[in-house]
């Protein structure tokens, strides 16, 4: 079957959107985001300086950065900077202004989210405990309760004001979060952030759920979840989760934000002044104790993909850095608070591209793909508008059409969802505009993510086409496509032109690639790298002091200043592209770093049986006080852990089942984590560990009302009795390894 798409034109003139403000290099318009004025498609990644130490600001930063990462988002909990005695801190890892100037430092834009209330799974979405129990209309014009707010912003302000401005990396600023019948509310709070001092090109607010914004003052964003701990622990797949695993123009997302709200809003049209923007597609998700979500590297890459591929102007994730949050604090959402959901006192990983203990997630490899894809390509994408094909998806339980649409020259396809797989499309060829690709039809299995290149200038020859996506652009202007799994690997030119490698030519103008290894192919004067779909999750694309660079490593991996640095235990194995091939990079330094090695585990006390629940709140399962951890958990006594170093990290690495984990240290609780079949990796040098810790895990009730992943539901199902089990423990000492050629 081939399947047509036309190419549509802009339906409007580019005019400048109303909410931006002067800034020397960034602004907007109604079409696109601007840098410099050239075309830009910022992606913006979620960390919370609050909840990282501030010893590993520095690392999660250029991980981000090498991520693809450009703008860095951060809520203010205004409940983490308050103090008991009501005065506000801003010491250490509360430290604002030291983080944005940080990100400056690293040429890293800033979004702040300053609130006043910030949800986030913060207690109390951010309210200071007293603002909570204020007898004011929160988060309205009631005067009494904006001069509880009014403080709080002056603080900022005295702490930021002067981080602000027309040159400033802090190019914008969030009001409030997920408030849906206040816009002039919004206006009040943007003039109050106006006169503490916090000037911004951009002020933004949250657009879904049908929210009402005030006109003209705030750049709408919006979300996209695949998946959502606030649905109930029985409930089905939501079709509002569903929804963001098409090519649509429609970028509300009514789901979010139901638990909290009392149900699900109504999608409302985007306001076609600005162009559609994201800052919370979801980069992971939260486990609840009710529902716990484990969402793969291809759930998260597949709606980033579609939102790419219907025209996103910018791509904003929500988290990429995990955490946890401060030490001796109980400022999680919870039952106890009147939230919904409850969730864990300190763990805030939210199965990010980048844990809370700076591991690499699932996610980040395919991510940091999309992104240096839109590095290179960006002016091209904002250039011309999405073009739908002739037969769309009837719904999402459409399986048998195919997901694609056409952007800036790239075919866009996405045949990957979690929980319903889409099945294989056989004999499938598509039409765009007057060219049709592949020369024969083909398969296009459950699971391909692509973006295929259509009449992409090469420089001196035209690719007419690629089944391989897209992934950069060279100093040299090779172009390098990666394989897709299972898609025959097939390229198009003009037949006059010579093409040189290790190809076969099917027709004229028509070669297929045999990618086992890495290719080198020369297209007239032009050059292809096509590289293996294996290689696809050790690939990095660096923006370097020397120019941008293709390296391969498994570990993670960033440039800092003239350094190139790989975080490893072992001495880690980078290469580097280098005229036709690949050549290994020598690593030096790192005294003290060891790879894994099994901890000794010491069963102390088994656990007492399970209970059913721990109570209920708005229909929801309770998670159990800490007292009943101690009181029926199984302890675990955890020794050799080794002592700090200067420069090296200790990763500690637990493969565990039960119900809830909690880490004590000297009989005080310093991590605690809901088991959901994945492993836990914690810093012990940022949790102030010594040689020993106690490890206690409470078993999970087979009747228990929780929702757990398929194999973790699988194995629970499975066990003879309820679990509380060590797997394994280890041990990995890190540091940063300098690399430099041999």
């Amino acid at each position: 079957m081939t399947l047509s798409l036309d190419l549509r034109d802009w339906a409007a003139d580019e005019a400048p959107a109303p909410a931006s403000g002067p800034h020397d290099r960034v602004a907007v318009t109604n079409r696109r985001m601007l840098l410099d004025g050239r075309s830009w498609i910022p992606v913006s990644g979620e960390i919370h300086y609050s909840r990282v130490p501030r010893s590993e600001w520095r690392e999660r930063l250029l991980l981000m950065r090498s991520g693809g990462i450009d703008v860095i988002a951060a809520y203010l909990f205004w409940n983490h900077h308050e103090q008991p005695d009501g005065s506000l801190s801003f010491d250490d890892r509360l430290d604002v202004a030291a983080f944005v100037r940080l990100c400056a430092e690293l040429d890293l834009f800033v979004v702040l989210r300053i609130g006043p209330w910030a949800h986030g799974e913060s207690r109390n979405g951010g309210f200071p405990d007293r603002v909570q129990r204020a007898a004011v209309v929160h988060r309205t014009d009631d005067p009494a309760y904006l001069e509880l707010v009014r403080p709080w912003y002056t603080a900022i302000g005295e702490q930021l004001g002067g981080l602000c401005g027309p040159s400033s990396n802090v190019i914008g600023v969030q009001i409030e979060n997920e408030l849906y019948d206040q816009p002039g509310h919004l206006a009040t709070l943007k003039r109050m952030a106006i006169e503490a001092g916090l000037a911004a090109p951009l002020f933004t607010a949250t657009a879904w759920g049908g929210a009402q914004l005030p006109a003209g003052e705030l750049l709408p964003l919006y979300s996209g979840y695949g998946d959502g701990f606030w649905a109930e622990a029985g409930a089905p797949w939501d079709e509002t989760f569903r929804s963001h695993f098409l090519f649509s123009d429609e970028w509300d997302d009514p789901g979010v934000g139901a638990d909290v709200r009392g149900g699900t809003g109504v999608a409302a049209e985007r306001d076609t002044a600005f162009p559609p923007a994201t800052c919370e597609l979801g980069g992971g998700m939260a486990s609840t104790y009710h529902r716990r979500i484990v969402p793969s590297g291809a759930d998260i890459a597949a709606v980033a993909n579609a939102k790419l591929g219907s025209g996103s102007a910018w791509q904003g994730f929500y988290m990429v850095a995990g955490g946890a949050n401060p030490p001796g604090t109980e400022l999680q959402e919870s039952h106890a608070t009147g939230y919904p959901n409850d969730l864990p006192r300190y763990d805030y990983g939210f199965q990010a591209a980048i844990g809370a203990s700076g591991e690499l997630g699932a996610a980040h490899a395919p991510l940091r793909g999309q992104h240096a894809f839109l590095r290179a390509f960006a002016e091209q994408l904002a250039a011309t508008p999405t073009s739908w094909p002739a037969v769309l998806p009837s719904g999402i339980d459409d399986a048998a059409t195919l997901r694609w649409a056409h952007r800036g020259g790239f075919v866009f396809v996405n045949r990957h969802q979690p929980h319903v797989p889409l099945p294989p499309l056989h004999g499938v060829r598509l039409r765009v505009g007057d060219r049709t690709l592949p020369h024969e039809p083909i398969t296009i299995p459950t699971g391909t993510i692509a973006r295929w290149p259509v009449g992409l200038d090469l420089g001196g020859s035209v690719l007419r086409y690629a089944t391989a996506s897209a992934l950069t652009v060279l100093g040299d202007g090779a172009l390098v496509l990666v394989a897709d799994e299972a898609v025959p690997v097939e390229f198009a030119v003009d037949p006059v032109v010579v093409v040189e490698g290790d190809v076969r030519r099917i027709a004229p103008g028509v070669y297929r690639v045999d990618v086992e290894t890495a290719a080198s192919v020369r297209v007239g004067d032009d050059s292809l790298v096509l590289l293996p779909v294996r290689d696809a999750d050790r690939l990095w694309v660096l923006e370097t002091p020397s120019g941008r660079e293709l390296l391969r490593s498994a570990s993670p991996l960033w440039h800092d200043g003239d350094r190139l640095v790989a975080r490893s235990g072992a001495a880690p194995v980078v290469e580097r592209w280098s005229v036709g091939g690949w050549e290994r990079l020598a690593a030096e330094g790192a005294p003290g770093a060891h790879p894994p090695r099994p901890v000794e585990a010491q069963r102390v006390s088994d656990a007492l049986p399970p209970l059913t629940g721990y109570g209920t709140s708005q229909g929801r399962a309770s998670a159990p006080s800490a007292d009943v951890v101690v009181e029926r958990a199984a302890e675990l006594q955890l020794t050799g852990l080794g002592a700090a170093q200067p420069g090296v990290r200790r990763l500690l690495t637990l493969h565990w089942a039960g119900d809830v984990g909690h880490l004590e240290v000297d009989g005080v609780l310093v991590a605690d984590r809901f088991w959901d079949g994945g492993a836990w990796t914690l810093d012990l040098d940022a949790l102030g560990v010594g040689d020993e810790a106690t490890l206690r895990i409470l078993p999970l009730h087979p009747d228990a009302e929780i929702w757990l992943e398929a194999a973790a539901f699988d194995r629970r199902r499975s066990a003879r009795e309820p679990e509380a089990v060590l797997d394994g423990a280890s041990l990995e000492r890190v540091a940063a390894w300098t690399l430099t050629r041999r």
